[in-house]
């Protein structure tokens, strides 16, 4: 009885012993039927298609479809998805029916940089560049004029890293951060300027003139000022009454009229 026993809670010990071993050998020699790519928030950003990455892969990794699961390195897969800026992570693997599947998570741009040293860029919520392709132009708020996007920057080093040192994108992406999460900001701030001495001008939607902020330090008691002026003052004397309008100067707001 006791032996009988015995046998019977050797089974399923040698079944979790046996049974990932032959499930291992199984799936190594199973062939890959087909690749699949997906690109995750495709819905909102089309930063890279589907087309662009397979081909991406075929040509630095060459064609997997037919090879057996052993023989496809997915490391390799996984190091050329790691080019792709766009992509926050990417994922590589083979489902149990032979499918090679390649999952992109796209990053969440909050700008775009027109930099003064040349290029065009996007810059994330995580602060990191992005390089434009003309495949796709999201609506975003526009910034230009005295930034420049550095090597380190291209390398994939944040803006907000501290070894990125003198640069106001910093200060930027905090006053970029700070409007898109203001509604009233967000749909009013069109365009973001910065002049030689490192101050900021906002060019807004609505109204025929020029928000000049001075430099980036104090923005937010900056901005709560002008919402104020903006709901008791300008729609009293008129949105086009003045031709700039300026928080440069400490708790003062300062007009000029057209």
């Amino acid at each position: 009885m006791k032996k009988a026993v015995r046998i019977l809670l050797l089974i399923p010990s040698l079944y979790l012993v046996i049974a990932p071993v032959w499930y291992s050998h199984w799936h190594n020699t199973k062939k890959c039927r087909s690749i699949e790519v997906t690109i995750l928030d495709s819905a909102d950003y089309h930063f890279v298609t589907k087309r662009d990455i397979l081909n991406t892969v075929l040509r630095k990794n060459g064609n997997m479809v037919g090879k057996t699961v052993k023989d496809i390195n997915i490391a390799d897969i996984e190091e050329t998805m790691s080019g792709y800026r766009e992509f926050k992570t990417a994922e590589v693997f083979i489902s149990i029916d032979g499918v090679l599947h390649i999952v992109g998570d796209q990053r969440t741009p909050i700008m775009r940089v027109m930099a003064a040293n040349g290029g065009d860029y996007y810059i994330d919520d995580e602060g990191v560049v992005i390089r434009r392709r003309n495949l796709y132009t999201p609506r975003l708020h526009i910034v230009g004029g005295n930034v420049n996007i550095s090597q380190s920057m291209l390398n994939g080093v944040s803006v907000l890293d501290t070894s990125i040192k003198n640069t106001i994108l910093k200060d930027i992406f905090c006053l970029v951060s700070h409007i898109n999460g203001d509604d009233f900001w967000s749909a009013q701030i069109d365009q973001i300027f910065v002049d030689r001495y490192d101050e900021i001008d906002l060019i807004p939607r609505v109204g025929n003139h020029l928000i000049h902020l001075g430099s980036p330090e104090g923005f937010e008691d900056k901005l709560r000022y002008l919402k104020v002026f903006y709901d008791k003052v300008l729609p009293e004397v008129g949105w086009d009454k003045y031709s700039s309008i300026s928080l440069a100067y400490k708790d003062q707001i300062v007009c000029r009229r057209r």
